[in-house]
């Protein structure tokens, strides 16, 4: 097998990786790097332009896996797109919004790339696209080779899906982003045991040590209290979420709560294409029972729409509970604007319940300290951080050890890392090295070939 990263930034943000199998060319998720903006923001596409693309893979709907995926399906018109049942149910609406996105970001910030694609776009190639179940084998061929494929839930969200592939006598396996623990709206990854050839696996949670305490169950426990305790004082909670995932998993957490009396009574706000995927996510759970989710949960805790023109630097003072995207709190969306309100008054708590890169906003909050100032550039606010400022560990990415161990019992050949920063990825490589003496541990510099 023969493989290229070519996510030029490496890390995580344009997640797309190259594979040849035999005579086969095989594309892996094709993403879109959230701090990066036009062309930068794509994977190194052109290395492949000129390849004969015979498959391409999603893993999941997230956009740094398929916020590409309208240019090189443009690039190779014929090559068909695979991925699992639930994932198909949403991915046009994911691909919609991200090109609504993108003419915004053209006028607010005179971006000459955007869009990188249409809303035409997306309903041509959109035919090309097949949803299969979990567990059903399907086969491939290329010009002379034959590849076998199937799907194995990899949790982390509604359609994740770790990548099984047969060729020959080898066996490859590609983790995708991974969750081994249960949500509440979701079942954890299950993986099978035993032998593969290569296997590549993401890295995100590398420097990420889960303490005793920490556990799932407790951090579950621990936000609702602080939800409790901040809305008492008389303060309003944001929840900074992901639309895709996080967004239905705080609700039915909130939801639990509010049903057994454990959460105190508060106006609750939402919005973002969170809401919208609600009704996606109900759909699902009745069509495929992949996901538990019911848009009963927004009926009953009686959800309101967050004000559309929330005013930068201002608190609301609704003493309420917000869930709103973005998770990073990514500038010009809506939890962004309304934590440039919150944050001057020790009242109020932004509590982050996912994966936060550093560089984003919502990472260099988490960093500041008490009494610092904190400048929202695209806000034009400079406020002092006297809200508390908090992280549960409610990841939808597992934790390292549980990959480690993963990586351990395949007595793979060779290990590939990816989807993680280089800290994180050089923890996997001592771990790895050290464990598994007779292989190749492999962290490809991006747009380089390696042949495994």
């Amino acid at each position: 097998m023969k493989l290229i990263d070519l996510n030029p930034e490496g890390g995580i943000g344009a997640n797309s990786m190259f594979v040849q199998i035999g005579d086969m060319n095989i594309l892996i998720d094709c993403g879109l790097n959230p701090k990066l903006a036009g062309r930068t923001a794509t994977p190194k596409l052109d290395l492949i332009r000129d390849v004969q693309l015979d498959l391409i893979i999603i893993t999941h709907c997230h956009l740094d896996h398929i916020g590409s995926l309208p240019v090189v399906m443009m690039q190779h018109p014929n090559t068909p797109v695979i991925m699992t049942q639930s994932s198909r149910m949403l991915i046009e609406r994911m691909l919609h919004n991200s090109a609504n996105v993108m003419m915004r970001q053209k006028e607010d910030a005179n971006i000459p790339d955007y869009p990188l694609f249409t809303h035409n776009d997306i309903d041509r190639c959109a035919g090309r696209i097949i949803g299969l179940p979990f567990g059903h084998v399907k086969k491939f061929r290329g010009k002379t080779d034959e590849i076998e494929l199937l799907f194995h839930r990899a949790g982390h969200v509604a359609g994740a899906a770790a990548v099984e592939i047969h060729h020959k006598h080898k066996h490859f396996f590609f983790s995708g982003d991974v969750l081994f623990e249960n949500q509440r709206t979701l079942q954890g990854a299950q993986f099978p045991a035993g032998h593969f050839e290569t296997i590549v696996i993401e890295t995100t949670r590398g420097t990420t040590e889960r303490t005793a305490g920490k556990e799932r169950l407790n951090e579950v426990n621990r936000l609702v209290a602080s939800i409790n305790d901040t809305i008492n004082r008389g303060g309003s909670f944001l929840i900074p979420v992901f639309a895709l995932g996080r967004m239905q998993e705080v609700l039915s957490i909130i939801h639990d709560a509010r049903k057994f009396g454990r959460l105190v009574k508060c106006p609750i706000f939402a919005a973002g294409l969170g809401m919208d995927l609600a009704d996606y996510f109900d759909e699902i759970s009745r069509k495929t029972k992949d996901v538990q989710f019911s848009r009963s949960v927004i009926k009953e805790l009686n959800v309101q729409p967050a004000p559309r023109k929330l005013s930068p630097g201002e608190d609301p003072q609704q003493n309420a509970l917000y869930i709103i995207s973005s998770g990073m709190l990514v500038e010009r969306t809506p939890s962004y604007t309304l934590a440039s309100g919150l944050i001057a008054h020790a009242r109020n708590t932004i509590g982050f319940v996912g994966y936060c890169d550093p560089d984003t906003p919502g990472g260099k909050l988490l960093q500041t300290k008490t009494g610092e100032e904190f400048v929202f550039a695209t806000a034009n606010v400079t406020a002092k951080l006297n809200a508390r400022v908090e992280r549960y560990e409610l990841s939808g990415h597992a934790d390292r050890e549980e990959l480690l161990e993963f990586a351990v019992q395949t007595g793979a050949r060779s290990v590939i890392l990816t989807h993680g920063d280089p800290a994180a990825r050089a923890w996997f490589v001592e771990q790895l090295s050290a464990k598994m003496p007779g292989s190749r541990i492999i962290d490809p510099v991006p747009l380089q070939t390696y042949d495994v």
